[in-house]
């Protein structure tokens, strides 16, 4: 199966060499490109993507207001933000608004083609390059907004899950990392979203920092 891919950039060397990248992948199709926020939704309507690749710095919307202009759409394109900036801010704006995940710009095609493979089967994406800087920021942004809703206890599996969860591991990573298999993390994924009262990994990460769990 073909994943058709959208990509939302104002740059046209950095489109044009993400498209030539993914054109090296016999499973990803670029099916159109957009040049600014403002132009994504009508893009993804149109197009119909299976994920949105979205710079987080546009001239006339950011990828972040286009983010929340999908979620505000219902438009539930899995999308990853594309950025040169080590900027956990931006970032964390970015998941808070709906994003599945982020790389650089600099990425290699191995590392493009798994992640847009990995948000398209509903995985959360992270660079482990950035992951500590990115954690930082949410264990900040948890300090000043406290979420004391009660939660279902996690078992220590379910935590040592919930640990790898954060460092951006797929689930078959994770299963490798416990020697489980990947239906088994799959199962223990969704217990931990619902004990959470959380609806995906992201959400389940922030609250998790929130809550003092990691």
């Amino acid at each position: 199966m073909t994943i058709k891919v959208m990509l939302a950039e104002d740059q046209n060397l950095v489109r044009e060499g993400l498209r030539n990248l993914l054109a090296l992948s016999d499973s990803i199709e670029v099916v159109g490109e957009v040049t600014d926020g403002s132009e994504v939704i009508e893009g993804l309507q149109r197009l119909q993507p299976d994920v949105l690749l979205i710079d987080i710095r546009m001239p006339k919307m950011t990828g972040i207001d286009a983010l929340r202009e999908m979620q505000r759409a219902n438009l539930t394109t899995p999308a990853i933000i594309l950025t040169t900036f080590d900027d956990h801010q931006l970032v964390l704006e970015g998941m808070q608004a709906g994003a599945k995940g982020y790389l650089l710009k600099d990425v290699s095609l191995d590392s493009l083609v798994a992640a847009v493979e990995a948000v398209h089967r509903g995985e959360t994406l992270v660079q482990p390059a950035i992951t500590e800087r990115v954690l930082k920021g949410l264990a900040s942004l948890a300090s000043k907004e406290p979420d004391n809703t009660p939660v279902e206890a996690l078992s220590v599996k379910e935590l040592e899950v919930l640990r790898l969860m954060a460092g951006g591991y797929s689930n078959r990573e994770i299963s490798t990392a416990i020697n489980k298999s990947e239906g088994t993390v799959k199962n223990q994924v969704s217990s931990i979203l619902d004990k959470l009262g959380v609806r995906d990994r992201t959400q389940a990460v922030l609250k998790a920092i929130n809550l003092g769990l990691i």
